[in-house]
């Protein structure tokens, strides 16, 4: 990884981390609503501990603890790379909702804190899983789900945090219950709107410098490439046009790796609506590269 990708993920960590304390801090829990996932498991344990035990535990420390055994599972079925990021990610928004003040932005208005605290929190979700990490908790679980199952991510969290909209209801009030049902609706159609791992794209790359855009892109993504012969109508200058269809995480590799090679190449994006035949996802991709190292 290079010092660029570094410094973006970096800030991503710190970004996402700030926003999605922010997001509970200021919306979520003072307005009594609950987040998504282990965030909001972390919400309804404090609050259970504090009525019934009458102990005063930080949401944010219940946050830690809860993704440590999930951070192992993400070590042993996702990868080390998107663990390790996680769980600082995990870590460093549990941190700073320790820190941050609980303070409501939306006054005594739960509906405005369950659509800021949801879009806010799904902002914070999303960009991490789109840059290859995420923010530890039920997004690593829904990450695994997806590789099983091919569904979208948002989809796979809106079924997992049923349970905690049930509970809301039967403990914290039904009306709660409701404005959690919003916050986390919101979130989940920002995650979707951002996070498109699962959208596929065409791409043809028109280029005189075929053999070169093909080698810096096998060198990246492990990918079949069509070549179909072209030749520019303007100055009648002969070269290729090449066809690779790609999710659409790669297209950031696939665009850096056509410009750096071919600046003067056309590159023409399609959605795919389907496709037939053998199309690697990341685990076969993993797989590859495995085989290609030993």
């Amino acid at each position: 990884m290079d010092q660029k990708d570094l410094a973006l993920k970096v800030a991503l960590m710190v970004g996402s981390s700030l926003i999605s304390a922010f997001a509970l801090n200021a919306f979520l829990i003072p307005g009594n609503i609950f987040s998504a996932g282990i965030n909001g498991v972390s919400q309804i344990l404090s609050l259970l501990l504090k009525n019934v035990f009458h102990l005063t535990v930080n949401t944010g420390w219940l946050i830690l603890l809860f993704n440590i055994p999930i951070g192992i599972l993400g070590w042993a079925k996702i990868g080390r790379g998107f663990t390790i990021y996680s769980f600082l990610t995990s870590f460093l928004t549990s941190f700073l909702a320790i820190v941050m003040p609980i303070q409501s932005v939306a006054g005594h208005n739960p509906l405005l804190s369950a659509l800021f605290g949801g879009i806010l929190t799904g902002i914070g979700v999303a960009y991490p899983l789109k840059y290859g990490f995420s923010t530890g908790g039920m997004d690593i679980v829904a990450v695994v789900l997806e590789k099983t199952t091919g569904k979208t991510i948002g989809t796979l969290m809106m079924v997992t945090n049923s349970v905690i909209v049930l509970i809301a209801g039967t403990k914290f009030g039904w009306e709660n219950a409701l404005y959690t049902i919003i916050s986390i609706y919101a979130m989940s159609r920002v995650v979707d709107a951002i996070h498109t791992r699962h959208q596929k794209l065409t791409a043809f790359i028109v280029t005189t410098k075929t053999n070169e855009v093909i080698d810096g892109l096998h060198d990246t993504l492990i990918r079949g490439i069509t070549i179909m012969p072209g030749e520019g109508s303007y100055k009648r200058r002969p070269g290729s046009v090449l066809m690779v269809v790609i999710s659409r995480y790669e297209l950031y590799e696939l665009e850096h790796v056509v410009k750096s090679v071919d600046p003067q190449s056309f590159v023409n994006l399609v959605n795919t609506i389907d496709i037939e035949g053998n199309f690697y996802d990341e685990t076969e991709q993993l797989k590859v590269r495995n085989q290609s190292t030993h």
